[in-house]
């Protein structure tokens, strides 16, 4: 498991068959109501497509990502594709850094330097990380058509191979949001003594409305909130739950499809107050997009919905995860829940804090606040 040094290039047919269709595109009409309110606005539609087609430099942000050191090797029987980054300061610690759906490792352009070269930032050099950021496999550069699909379980296998029997780090650290949540979670269940702590960055806790008997103020807060979350925003999951090939057609075939059910989420999920760029560039949305659009693995990046629905949870009914945990909560995060829950799940949480500002993808739109708040975290725990 030799890992080999890669670099992105897409080729020009590429880009110039992407720019066709896009010019192409058939739009839908627009819904009686608020543009939003039945989900992706026609209007941002329209000018976003045509911003892709006529504006959108790909090659820019390829050169971005083609900035950091990445590598391939084979583990599961895939290519892993992963950015290992080294760190600067006088003893850097091994971290591992996982994304989720609908991110790619795109997302970690901005918060990998703060990590592994705090200094240049204002930081502490001691509190420099060597990076490990992987594409999830089925996502982006971890793909190839007809591979076979991961959970989170199997997901969280791989990484725990890549980084010690690939990579050599006998214990590391980790940090996730969305699955990349899940997967450190179980990281942190499966491989205690690997994992001096996880910092995650969404709560990855069962969500069911009746978990709490006799709910306090703050937990009857979080099952409304989830109430509603049940009810209004889960239509994407039971979809790539169910039925992820039917979808796969759809958004393999139209970019502008493919846009479309990423961006809903980019503004339902972010803190931008109804516009998107106000939390995350339009470049940095489209580069996300197009790693999708140009691997073809939009399909294969719903197989941890599938197999989240079809299987038991990834932390074991009774279990808990009892390496210490750190966790940040945005005020636009997808569901908040309260420490007295979470804390069902995580046994030994060290440190909880609750931002003012940001959302979903918190590496995307608050790459400094994050950053420090996982090098918080580990400095605490002495790692």
């Amino acid at each position: 498991m030799r890992p080999e040094p890669f670099s992105l290039h897409v080729p020009d047919e590429s880009i110039a068959d992407l720019r066709r269709r896009l010019a192409a595109t058939r739009f839908p009409d627009q819904a009686p109501g608020e543009p939003w309110a039945y989900g992706t606005g026609v209007g941002y539609m329209r000018d976003l497509v045509r911003y892709w087609g006529e504006a959108f430099d790909w090659r820019a942000e390829e050169a971005r990502l083609n900035a950091l050191p990445q590598f391939k090797v084979p583990v599961d029987g895939i290519d892993l594709h992963f950015i290992h980054v080294e760190g600067k300061g006088p003893s850097p610690r091994p971290l591992l850094l996982s994304h989720g759906w609908p991110g790619s490792v795109f997302e970690f352009l901005d918060i990998i330097p703060r990590l592994t070269d705090p200094a240049r930032f204002g930081g502490d050099p001691a509190d420099a990380f060597t990076v490990v950021a992987p594409s999830l496999p089925g996502y982006g550069l971890s793909f190839t058509p007809g591979q076979k699909r991961f959970g989170v379980e199997a997901i969280a296998d791989c990484f725990a191979k890549l980084m010690t029997e690939v990579l050599g780090y006998e214990r590391f650290a980790a940090q996730g949001g969305d699955w990349g949540s899940f997967i450190t979670a179980r990281l942190g269940y499966a491989y205690p003594d690997r994992l001096p702590g996880i910092h995650i960055n969404l709560m990855p806790i069962r969500r069911d409305p009746q978990m709490a008997v006799d709910p306090t103020p703050e937990e009857s807060r979080y099952l409304e909130e989830l109430k509603t979350f049940l009810k209004e925003e889960t239509g994407y999951q039971w979809i790539q739950g169910t039925k992820p090939q039917t979808l796969a057609f759809g958004l393999t075939d139209s970019p502008a499809g493919l846009a479309a059910w990423i961006v809903e989420k980019f503004r339902t999920w972010s803190d931008c107050g109804g516009e998107i760029e106000r939390a995350i560039s339009r470049d940095h949305m489209l580069a996300n997009i197009s790693l999708y659009w140009f691997t073809g693995a939009i399909g294969s990046s719903f197989w941890p919905y599938y197999a989240r629905m079809h299987g038991p949870w990834p932390i074991p009914d009774g279990e808990t995860v009892n390496v210490p945990t750190g966790y940040c909560q945005s005020p636009h995060e997808i569901l908040r829940p309260p420490r007295s829950l979470a804390a069902r799940t995580f046994a030994d949480i060290r440190r909880w804090t609750e931002l003012g500002k940001g959302g979903h993808f918190a590496a995307l739109e608050q790459p400094d606040v994050l950053a420090g708040e996982v090098q918080a975290f580990f400095r605490d725990l002495g790692y």
